[in-house]
């Protein structure tokens, strides 16, 4: 075969059937493995023209060892776990799927919402113990009416706004550019605020943006502090735009009402199963956890074979007699690669 296209994480997310045969009818030679370090990945990947990556770590010094690689394709949204500045000096595309399980994030997001206002979790426990009374909750509140902020507005958080009119709640949304989002909020009936009117206001704060230098840590113990007591936290997004220390301490001290998390900053869901894990947020009874599962759902997975086929496919594109190069770090940045 011409060339080499090397999957990551065969443990965690196991290659489907139909993923491999579309590879191979691209003409790929295709070897799966899990990749849970440098040295793992580098064996197989060192002569690969295409490293196609679900949620492995891709950094710097495994980016330097690819020898022949030209294309790195994230089988999702965020590529935060590759080093796209030494996949650009490299000379290494970096493609990404931009609207992967946006969807599914949406549903996700929401019905975390839905489960804490019901207080579902609670609910479920005392029908186990008998405690017909349970259903007098003091914090089961009416949806109607009360205020959902986002912070970031893109795909996903538009996803959810469009969901969220219908429970008639009111929606306003924090982000850098308001020009770029101006018209969309207005259509969707979204108030742009600033960042601490958002948090002061909200009876639930849902976060939407990457994670970037720019993000980590954005909500801080001083942004949990402009929150209300009552408040919800929801976060679908990435984990360490979060300071998960800082949101520990607001939840052990009911600073804030609650948090609803499929993402984590330093609780590892893409490692292998084992023992229960420990971590102050599981010891906490005003959380809901959930396994980073938003971005999944039976069928889904044929988006991120689609995207594989296609990054093979650019590969072989670049190989041809027009040798043609991007930036990766553009590449990445102008969403070239859309798949639906």
């Amino acid at each position: 075969m011409g060339f080499k296209a090397v999957r990551l994480n065969a443990l965690t997310y196991p290659v489907e059937p139909t993923e491999r045969a579309e590879l191979e009818r691209a003409g790929a030679e295709f070897i799966a493995i899990e990749g849970r370090d440098a040295d793992e990945i580098v064996a197989p990947a060192a002569d690969c023209d295409a490293l196609l990556v679900i949620s492995a770590r891709v950094p710097g010094t495994v980016v330097e060892r690819l020898k022949q690689c030209r294309v790195i394709a994230r089988l999702g949204a965020g590529t935060d776990r590759i080093d796209v500045a030494a996949a650009t000096r490299a000379g290494i595309v970096v493609t990404n799927v931009p609207d992967f399980c946006v969807n599914e994030l949406a549903e996700h997001t929401f019905a975390l919402l839905l489960a804490w206002t019901r207080r579902l979790p609670y609910m479920m426990e005392q029908m186990r113990q008998g405690n017909w009374t349970a259903r007098h909750h003091p914090g089961v509140h009416r949806l109607a009416g009360q205020t959902l902020g986002f912070v970031g507005f893109g795909q996903s958080a538009v996803s959810v706004a469009e969901r969220a009119r219908a429970f008639g709640l009111r929606l306003r949304a924090w982000v850098r550019d308001a020009g770029k989002y101006r018209e969309k909020a207005a259509a969707l009936g979204v108030e742009l605020v600033e960042l601490d009117r958002l948090l002061a206001e909200s009876d639930f704060v849902s976060v939407h943006v990457p994670l970037t230098p720019a993000t980590r840590h954005l909500i801080g113990a001083r942004e949990l502090a402009l929150m209300k007591p009552t408040a919800l936290l929801i976060n679908t997004a990435r984990g360490a735009i979060v300071d998960e220390r800082a949101l520990v301490e607001a939840l052990r001290g009911k600073q804030i009402g609650g948090a609803a998390l499929d993402v984590f900053e330093e609780l590892d869901v893409f490692g292998p199963p084992g023992a229960a894990p420990v971590h102050p947020l599981l010891e906490l009874d005003n959380v809901l956890l959930t396994t980073s599962e938003s971005a999944l759902a039976t069928g889904l997975r044929h988006a991120t074979t689609d995207t594989a086929k296609m990054s093979v496919m650019t590969e072989k594109m670049m190989n041809s007699g027009r040798r043609t190069f991007f930036s990766a770090a553009s590449f990445w940045a102008n969403g070239m690669l859309q798949l639906r």
